[in-house]
């Protein structure tokens, strides 16, 4: 069971604080982060990027500067953030910019 959801153990040896062990983050310019392009149902584009290592906290903040500074919707989920939108060129810009090692990836 993941310790995340525990909410309360009749264990007396048991502690959240000690099993706990954070990832370490990965500097930017050691990211190999990978820009692609989707098709989804009805037609609509969706700018996918993948290959980020590290915490998915970190994930969710580039995820939500990403979508601030382009203006856009977007997610994060198994471990890729979705846009919507053809985004690529701007995507690539932005997180060259940021120091990550980034290529478009697909046709």
């Amino acid at each position: 069971m993941n310790q995340e959801n525990i909410v309360y153990s009749t264990d007396p040896n048991f502690s959240l604080t000690s099993d706990i062990v954070e990832s370490e983050s990965i500097l930017n310019d050691k990211q190999n982060l990978r820009v692609h392009l989707d098709r989804r149902k009805g037609g609509k584009i969706v700018t996918i990027i993948r290959g980020y290592q590290g915490p998915i906290s970190e994930l969710k903040t580039l995820a939500n500067s990403l979508k601030k500074k382009l203006s856009v919707g977007g997610s994060v989920k198994n471990d890729e953030i979705l846009l919507q939108g053809n985004l690529r060129e701007k995507v690539l810009k932005f997180l060259l910019n940021n120091n990550f090692n980034a290529k478009p990836s697909g046709g």
